[in-house]
């Protein structure tokens, strides 16, 4: 029986843990604050905030909401987030993805200080992660890693396989396994032999945007398999890219979707918001 990875009860400890920082950081005189900016009504994005604002309330973490017109231009997005640059009293400056069509993200995101990304997508903060400098780390793929910590499970010496090379996720993802010392390959759409590759892997991250693309053809008996994908399926439930009735049964350790890679996202981010502290010191 595989054992079930619980990122709700793991980033709710986490959770907990930063709840008592955050208390302590109040004490002597230090208030953590969190703007968010939301340009237009996406519901998904909409839910997200939502989450974000709730987990600031319960870590004890200022929150400021910023709830954008669609019709808001890039410029008055740009000068938004110039203003919340140059304020000592916030530490992180969240701009909710995706953007209208008429604002050019990229340009949005690299305005971000890199001091106060907490989201880890600025290109200084990616640099800083590729050779081992401090900086803040995209919240998806670090919280996997403390999903495998905090299960025990061993990184160091591994064959890591990470199926998807997106910025925000397939790429920093082997990059913190590399920092964990795991031996990494990274696969993608243009990968030939996928199955021959991913049955190599101690620990497989899948992050490919398929639904249930992974079947147990594709894993080692044994392995460890961590699934970020998110989908509804035909009857509107939930599902990742892995297959779980069909994998769970061959792999030592697997992460259900929804309750596994998810929680931990939003915890991550609150993570960087108390570490954004020290960076800004």
């Amino acid at each position: 029986m595989a054992l079930r990875i619980d990122g709700k009860k793991i980033s709710m400890e986490m959770k907990d843990e930063l709840k008592e920082k955050v208390a302590a950081m109040k004490e002597d005189g230090v208030e953590i604050t969190l703007a968010v900016i939301q340009v237009g009504k996406d519901p998904a994005s909409t839910v997200y905030v939502g989450n974000k604002k709730k987990a600031c309330e319960y870590i004890g973490i200022r929150s400021l909401a910023y709830e954008l017109p669609e019709e808001t231009t890039e410029s008055e997005l740009l000068e938004l987030v110039e203003s919340l640059n140059d304020r000592d009293d916030v530490n992180g400056i969240l701009v909710q993805l995706p953007l209208p069509e008429h604002i050019n993200e990229n340009k949005i995101l690299n305005t971000i200080s890199a001091k106060k990304d907490v989201d880890g997508f600025h290109p200084q903060s990616v640099g800083a992660l590729s050779i081992g400098q401090k900086g803040f780390v995209s919240c998806t793929p670090a919280g996997i890693i403390e999903l495998l910590k905090r299960s025990n499970i061993e990184i160091e010496g591994k064959e890591c396989v990470v199926v998807g090379r997106s910025n925000i996720v397939g790429k920093p993802m082997a990059l913190l396994l590399l920092r964990e010392n795991g031996t990494v390959t990274v696969c993608h759409s243009r990968t030939k032999d996928l199955k021959e590759i991913t049955k190599r892997a101690d620990i497989l991250v899948v992050a490919l945007g398929k639904p249930k693309f992974i079947t147990k053809e594709y894993v080692k008996e044994g392995a460890v398999v961590i699934d970020v994908g998110i989908h509804r399926n035909e009857n509107n439930k939930l599902c990742g890219d892995v297959d779980y009735d069909d994998v769970e049964p061959v792999c030592s350790a697997i992460t259900p979707v929804p309750g596994g890679v998810g929680p931990m996202t939003i915890t991550m981010l609150m993570n960087n918001c108390v570490e954004s502290v020290e960076i800004q010191k």
